[in-house]
């Protein structure tokens, strides 16, 4: 049993920091896990470019039967018991995705992967939020993302390895999953156990104010660059730049590294350059990788794309929620609630979009369409006070 009863010793806030910290770790070492392997899962059952993208709406699907239940959930029972739950969850539909032997069987995990998702998107973001208050709101945010980040590029490697090795993913699988549950299980007893501003009376619909549906759009547009990127990126290798067998992860271990270590350096960046310029800086850098990728589709200029991509991704939703847990009209779950569905909808309707583009016209148009996205990023990110 995971034990949610309070201690009577005070957990300094440096153990939170670290326990909060390897929730992000594990939660993006879970989501990158299954993005690695989606080539393999694509090959065995004969999946199209146009039907993978079908499949993939499974999961916006399961994002939709929580919302706006995740939010109220945080408010109603804590952040600190839906996040472990979820990781359970998330971790359980994961087995699923790797035994899965056909679309009745694929489609029903990626719902429950997209539940799973979403619940504890919102809910270790609260958590993050409460740190960060322990230290008298000094920028961490950025931090906690480059961990699930870096889980990624971890999660590419050990993928890139399984593959090279012939090893299914179902066992692949089975080893994270394990992994993930032990990680819990330690970081359980030192995460933050009360919620800063929760209202528990508050109502399940709340309308975000101007403020927050504009951090919104911005989550928006950045979420659907990293959601393309992380379940295309090695179809794009193979398809496109028909990579060798070895370097069809090359790609996405470059966007994702560039992504952990902008991460690492976005709170450091915004105090000097502020929030704003940031985002700005951001999205142009990721328009420009990938029209790199796009116009001159060989494996060196490609990787160069994808590592500005990564750059450019980075620091964008860390910033953007950041602030909205600095929300004067909502505690900081319900604004986080707001913004990172406005947002996750973005990563998970990315992905099918990005499928059914490419089955309409070619993979390079859809990736120019990305590019497009990272504009966007930079226009709204002028008119929104962040």
């Amino acid at each position: 049993m995971i034990s949610l009863t309070a201690s009577a010793r005070p957990i300094s806030r440096k153990a939170h920091r670290v326990a909060v910290g390897a929730l992000f770790f594990l939660l993006g070492l879970c989501f990158a896990t299954w993005a690695s392997r989606i080539p393999s899962i694509q090959q065995r059952m004969g999946i199209s470019e146009a039907g993978l993208g079908g499949v993939l709406l499974s999961i916006p699907l399961g994002q939709l039967l929580t919302l706006p239940l995740a939010g109220w959930l945080v408010a109603r029972q804590g952040s600190r018991k839906v996040v472990l739950w979820g990781v359970v969850l998330y971790a359980t539909a994961l087995l699923g995705l790797g035994w899965a032997d056909n679309l009745y069987q694929l489609i029903p995990c990626l719902v429950l992967f997209g539940v799973g998702g979403n619940l504890t998107n919102i809910s270790v973001n609260t958590q993050a939020v409460g740190v960060e208050r322990l230290y008298k709101h000094k920028p961490i945010m950025a931090s906690f993302h480059g961990l699930w980040s870096l889980a990624g590029f971890v999660a590419a490697a050990i993928g890139t390895f399984m593959i090279g090795h012939a090893v299914t993913p179902g066992v692949h699988f089975i080893l994270i999953v394990a992994f993930i549950i032990a990680g819990m299980l330690v970081s359980a007893g030192y995460t933050v156990r009360q919620d800063s501003g929760v209202d528990p009376d508050q109502p399940i619909f709340v309308k975000p104010d101007k403020e927050l549906l504009g951090l919104g759009a911005i989550a928006f547009c950045a979420l659907i660059c990293e959601g393309a990127m992380f379940d295309w990126s090695g179809v794009y290798f193979k398809k496109v730049i028909q990579a060798d067998k070895d370097w069809v992860g090359a790609g996405y271990t470059a966007f994702m590294s560039t992504m952990a270590l902008g991460r690492f350096g976005a709170d450091w960046l915004a105090e000097r350059l502020g929030p704003r310029r940031v985002i700005q800086l951001c999205g142009l850098l990721t328009a420009t990788g990938l029209s790199i990728a796009v116009a001159l589709p060989s494996l060196p200029t490609a990787l160069l794309g994808f590592l500005l991509v990564g750059f450019g991704t980075s620091a964008v939703v860390p910033l953007v929620y950041s602030a909205a847990g600095r929300s004067t009209h909502m505690s900081a779950g319900m604004a986080l609630a707001a913004v990172s569905t406005i947002g996750f909808f973005g990563f998970l309707l990315g992905p099918p979009i990005i499928g059914f583009v490419a089955g309409a016209t070619s993979l390079r148009v859809s990736f120019a369409f990305i590019a497009f996205m990272g504009l966007c990023v930079s226009a709204v990110a002028s008119r929104v006070r962040v």
